[in-house]
This record gives C-alpha cells, structure tokens and sequence, in this order.
C-alpha cells in the first residue's frame, strides 16, 4: 500500500510529460500541415495577366511583358512550395512554368509584377474613376493633356474657357456650364442703387450620375452659407472617392473657400466667399467641353455673356452718383448706395495694395471700385488671380478688357488698358486735366 501513492504519481508525471510533447509536436509541425496550399490562386493570377481584354487567346502579346508575368508566376508557385509539396497541380505547374521559360526564351532573372501586366489587363474601378490614370492607360502619356479656365468674380468680370475676358450684367439665373458631366448656375444681384452692377449671391453645381464613378450629387453656396458638403451630408461620393470636397483657408486675409475635386473627369473648382460676394473658378479638361457653337445653349463659360449683356464702356461720374432707382433685392435686403466714391487714382491706389501687375484683373478691380464704391470688390479681383495660379489653364492670353470712361465737366478721360497694360500714361494725362 505504501507504494502505490508514488506509483500513480510517476504515472501522472509521465502522462503530463508525453501530453506536452504531442502538444508541442502539434505546434511546430502545424504551419506545414494546416497552411491551404494555394497554386490555384497563382494559376489564376497568371491566366489574368496573359489573357487579352477581347478574350482571343491566339493575340496574346509575347515578349517583355508576358516574361514579367511568368517570372511572377514562377515567383508565387515557389512561395507555395511547402504547403503545396503533396499537391499534383502544383507539381504540374512547376514543369509547365520550366517550359514556358524555354519555349518564350524568358530569362528567370528580371523584374516581376504582381501577375497584371499594364498593357493586357482591364483597368479597375478606380482607375477608370481617376482622369489622370485613364491618360496613362490610353498610351497618351507623352501627349500633354490641355486644360480650360473659367472664372467668375466682381461686378461680375467672367473669363471663359476660350480665354476671352469679359464684363456682363447678367442679374438674375444665369448657366455658366451644361454638359453630360455636370452643370453650373450662378444667381447675380445689384449691388448698388443706380447701377446696373452686379454680384454673385449663389452658386450650385450639379455633379451628373457617372456610371461606376459617381451618383448625382448638388453643391450650393450662398452669401450666408458656404457649406463643406454636399445636399445629402456628404463630403465625397463614388469609387475610392472620385469626387471630394474639402475647405482650403484663405489666404492674405481672403475669405473661406471650398474646393470641389472631381478625380474622375479631372475637374477642379474654387468657391470662395469674399465679402458679400462670392466668386467661382473651374479648370476642366478640353476633351470634356465642347466648344461647337450650337453645343448645349447658353452657356457663358463656354461661349461667354449674350451680346446684350456685355458692358462694352461704362460712363461713370466724379462727383457723387444720386440713386436713380427705388427697388428691393428680395436675397439682399434694399438696394444700398455706394459705399464711398472714388477716383481714378484712389481705385489705383486701393486696387495697388493687392495687385501688384497691372494687368486684366487690375483693371477689373480699378472698374468695380469706380462702380461700386464697394472696397470688398478688390479683394475679388485679388481672389479670381489666385484661382487662375490655382487652377491654371494651358494657354493664358492676358487679354485686355474695355474699361470705364470718367467724366469730369467737359474733360473725358479714359482708364483703358494700353498695349502693355500699364496705366500710368492716362493717370498723368488725368493729372494734368485736373
């Protein structure tokens, strides 16, 4: 009886003892014998990479391309060598890939890819939903791609995507773009009681239903809301976020801005608030638009302001504008009188603090000053210059616009752009007048 207690203890201990080596046996020998040995799967990436996009086996193209796809295929079957030691399939696939090598005369040295070769293989969803990669799958790579500008800003001043500079009227609903990818509409507002000055109050883009990329989506800013999504809540719509909306900050005491990123028809806008005004800037791709004259109505960025819109010569007074009309903006609240008068040389004086060239947008700026007396107009000019930097297009003519002629009793003079540009002939020629 004395020895049976030490007797089941040695039992137990040797029992513990083999229990712990076959579970330590399991451990190590379980990565061999439980890893899924996965030749199918390298089998399929190859059969993909090699199969042509019209599915035509015979026009599979050989040479450099198809040896990168072996050499992959050859690379996956060797990191299943283990798992796959007992599999007849990936023995099979070992020979055949040894053949191939000889019949293509394929080196097995050289670089591999991940079994899809860019020119046999179909694009993925985000690919075809990202403008710049469809440029590089088309084989056009070397073929720069030509973008357009369109800007709206101040009294309102619009450059069109044909480059051409303007100053319109145009109050009311007016389309800056139609087309099958999206469409644009800006509202514009007098500013200013006895004159015919305008200014954007409201914008909204529609960003149409692109199969695969994006659903339809609506963006809407206004003077009291510049909104960082879209209608629905959203900030971003489609396939890897094709379509983004972000806000950018502004910049030398500029306003905010919102910028809209359409990936997929390689389309940006900037949406600024500037003041009580707000301001518009698009670059597009030329293969997007159309620039037919019959293409899609009336659309000013594409073929600019109805003739009976344009401001041709604006005839401004010195001395102070007395209000020649009596009316109500039903967005703004009455129409309010200028808020200063200025002179040619204070505008040039206010517009020379922000705008150093005295170029179209200067001008622009000069002409909103002497209209409206408003000094929030030239920071919209400043504005509409940083979206062209931001968003330039791959030609820019720096057009010179008409701008106002300014009486002064029975002197006239004219604050017009000469052929550089430069304005300071006409303000020595104003000084001497005066």
């Amino acid at each position: 009886m004395g020895r049976s207690g030490p007797q089941i203890t040695a039992k137990r201990q040797l029992w513990y003892c083999l229990a712990f080596t076959m579970v330590l046996l399991a451990l190590l020998f379980r990565p061999a014998h439980c890893q899924q040995c996965r030749i199918q799967r390298c089998n399929a990436d190859y059969v993909a990479s090699t199969s042509p996009p019209n599915g035509v086996q015979e026009e599979v193209a050989l040479g450099m391309n198809y040896c990168i796809a072996l050499r992959a295929y050859a690379l996956c079957t060797r990191r299943q060598a283990r798992s796959c030691r007992g599999d007849l399939v990936y023995h099979s696939a070992v020979f055949r890939i040894k053949e191939l090598f000889s019949q293509h005369n394929c080196s097995s040295d050289g670089p591999t890819s991940s079994a899809k070769v860019p020119s046999t293989s179909r694009p993925g969803v985000s690919e075809l939903c990202d403008y710049e990669n469809q440029v590089l799958l088309s084989g056009s790579a070397g073929q720069q791609k030509k973008y357009a500008h369109c800007g709206l800003f101040g009294d309102p001043h619009l450059r069109t995507f044909r480059d051409e500079f303007q100053t319109c009227k145009v109050e009311g609903a007016w389309p800056l773009i139609d087309n099958r990818f999206l469409s644009v509409q800006v509202t514009n507002v007098a500013v200013v009681l006895g004159s015919s000055a305008t200014a954007t109050s409201k914008i909204t883009v529609i960003f149409k239903t692109y199969q695969g990329c994006t659903e339809q989506k609506v963006y809407q800013a206004t003077t009291e809301d510049l909104p960082l999504a879209f209608q629905d809540g959203t900030r971003s719509g489609g396939e890897s976020s094709s379509l983004t909306i972000m806000e950018r900050g502004g910049s030398s005491g500029v306003g905010r801005q919102v910028k809209i990123q359409a990936r997929y028809i390689g389309t940006s806008i900037i949406i600024r608030r500037v003041g009580s005004y707000l301001t518009f800037a698009i670059r597009m791709p030329e293969d997007t638009l159309d620039f037919s004259e019959d293409s899609g109505g009336l659309q000013l960025c594409l073929h600019g302001c109805p003739r009976n819109e344009l401001i041709k010569e604006h005839t401004l007074s010195r001395q102070s504008q007395q209000p020649r009309l009596q009316a109500t903006n039903t967005e703004l609240g009455p129409l309010r009188p200028p808020h200063q008068v200025y002179t040619v040389e204070r505008a040039t004086a206010k517009c020379r603090e922000t705008l150093q060239v005295e170029d179209v947008y200067f001008q622009s700026c000069v002409f909103d000053l002497l209209t409206t007396g408003d000094p929030e107009f030239s920071m919209a000019a400043y504005s509409a210059l940083e979206d062209l930097k931001a968003l330039p297009p791959s030609k820019l003519k720096q057009n010179s616009p008409r701008t106002p002629r300014v009486f002064n009793g029975g002197a006239t003079q004219t604050l017009a752009a000469t052929s550089n540009g430069s304005l300071l002939p006409l303000l020595l020629l104003t000084l001497l007048l005066l």
